[in-house]
C-alpha cells in the first residue's frame, strides 16, 4: 500500500468511532508496515487520523461499492 491510496478498515475500532469496512486514505506510509490513515465524513470533516498496521487495512478493490452509514455521534 502507498500514500494517497484508498483503503478499507479490516476491523472495527470502537474507541475511534470506526467500524469494519470504513474507507480511509493513507496520508503517510511509515517504515515497518505502519500507515497513517485519515478517515473523514461525507462532507470532508476529519473523523480520525490513526497509525495502523498493514494487517488492519486492505486496498479498495475494483467492483466494490461504497456504502454510507450515520455516525453514532456526529
Amino acid at each position: 500500500m502507498k500514500e494517497l491510496q484508498t483503503v478499507v478498515l479490516r476491523r472495527s475500532l470502537p474507541a475511534s468511532g470506526l467500524v469494519r469496512g470504513d474507507v480511509g486514505a493513507i496520508v503517510h506510509a511509515h517504515s515497518g508496515d505502519q500507515y497513517e490513515v485519515e478517515f473523514a465524513s461525507g462532507d470532508g470533516v476529519t473523523l480520525a487520523v490513526l497509525t495502523l498496521p498493514g494487517r488492519d487495512l486492505r486496498p479498495i478493490e475494483a467492483g466494490e461499492i461504497l456504502h454510507v452509514r450515520a455516525l453514532a455521534h456526529p
